[in-house]
């Protein structure tokens, strides 16, 4: 009888085995970072402008999407039904002149990040391209241990 190993993984394990979803915004923002907080206040819309008073566009990907599943779950908090109704909700009371733009792609959203100063997105860090900026998060990069997502 030949001997056989079974490999087993934590469940902290199998989450980190993901790609980091890296925080981008245009290479011309004088930001080099955000708390976890601050992004979750963006990404809902209640900081609407950065501190050089440009309009932040939200791209988010498409309900297809991975990279839309991990930011609506660690982000938002949300499902998909939940994501659209709070969006929906905030249009209805005027609280936002429109919800976040959706994107096809990673490199939709970076090509959209390099000709919208005010842009913001998540993208897996192994497919950052040039002409973003990756934004530290809680004084971490996405490369680095401790690094929320």
């Amino acid at each position: 009888m030949a001997p056989f190993l079974v490999v087993t993984t934590s469940k902290a394990q199998e989450s980190k085995k993901h790609d980091p979803l890296a925080i981008v915004v245009n290479a011309s923002s004088t930001l080099d970072g955000l708390s976890k907080s601050e992004v979750s206040r963006i990404f809902r819309s209640e900081q609407q402008f950065w501190p050089d008073n440009k309009r932040i566009i939200l791209l988010i990907r498409a309900p297809i999407s991975t990279t839309r599943s991990l930011v609506l779950e660690q982000i938002y908090s949300m499902n998909e039904q939940q994501f659209r109704k709070y969006w929906i909700q905030k249009m209805f009371k005027a609280e936002v002149a429109s919800g976040p733009k959706v994107v096809y792609t990673s490199d939709m959203a970076i090509d959209l990040i390099n000709v919208i100063p005010g842009a913001i997105a998540f993208v897996p860090f192994s497919e950052i391209k040039p002409g973003v900026k990756v934004l530290m998060i809680d004084g971490k990069l996405p490369s680095e241990d401790g690094y929320p997502w």
